[in-house]
């Protein structure tokens, strides 16, 4: 079974990637920067973590060519989108902003990578594909009828489907007031599924992990049974040995 630790190790590093790809996201869309500010801040906080975790298991791995094949995902959700250009300072050419978009979409698919187990898992993978389809729908919908900018329609859908509502826009239509409660029944049912599907995630790791050890155990037993075996066969030796002595 899986250590306290570990769990805790497992849970962090999912609750990251999820702030992570919501940032992102939240930046594709222009809805937040994360050139500049706390986002910054918080982003490339997210980041080094990821960094620090990724060289580290590569540093303790036995075979390191195999890890980074089977850790690509990983290796695209650190890719440092923010600062790589500024640090070559070659901001000024045109290319570089859909470069960027690039690179961004790359980490996206990367840490949405790190999340894939998890996502799958109770089919919340389906379920998550259809809120963001409902929240893209809901946003658009919102700045149709309520006559908003599109970043403050999606920042309105955003926090009503997490069910935070600061209250700071909020919808004045009837359309605007059934997005805003399918938007809010979407995100209870997701949070709910994300937590049953984690819950999930962890029992399948320690039953898979008892089932090794169980393994691991049988093939000790084995070996002690081969061992106890051998030593009745080399005293039956001895005895026949001690026989033939004692009859010259």
């Amino acid at each position: 079974m899986m250590s306290k630790k570990e769990k805790i190790y497992h849970f962090s590093m999912a609750i990251l990637a999820v702030i992570s790809i919501i940032l992102v996201i939240l930046d594709y869309v222009s809805v937040i920067n994360l050139t500049n500010g706390i986002w910054m801040w918080i982003d490339d906080s997210i980041l080094l973590i990821f960094a620090i975790d990724y060289f580290y298991r590569l540093y303790r791995a036995d075979n390191r060519g195999s890890f980074v094949k089977h850790n690509i995902f990983d290796l695209l959700s650190i890719i440092p989108v923010n600062g790589l250009f500024a640090f070559f300072r070659i901001a000024r050419i045109g290319r570089v902003a859909r470069i960027t978009r690039l690179l961004r979409v790359l980490r996206l698919v990367g840490l949405t990578g790190r999340l894939r187990k998890i996502l799958y898992t109770n089919g919340l993978v389906y379920l998550l594909y259809t809120s963001l389809s409902l929240l893209i729908i809901g946003a658009i919908t919102y700045s149709i009828t309520e006559h908003v900018s599109l970043a403050q329609a999606f920042w309105w859908a955003i926090a009503t489907a997490t069910t935070v509502g600061y209250g700071d826009i909020s919808p004045h239509t009837f359309v605007g007031k059934i997005v805003a409660l399918v938007l809010m029944l979407v995100g209870i049912g997701v949070i709910g599924t994300l937590t049953s599907s984690i819950t999930t995630y962890f029992i399948r790791e320690d039953s898979k992990n008892a089932d090794k050890k169980d393994d691991q155990l049988e093939k000790i037993i084995q070996k002690l049974n081969d061992i106890e075996k051998q030593n009745q066969e080399l005293k039956t030796e001895i005895q026949e040995l001690k026989q033939k002595a004692d009859e010259k």
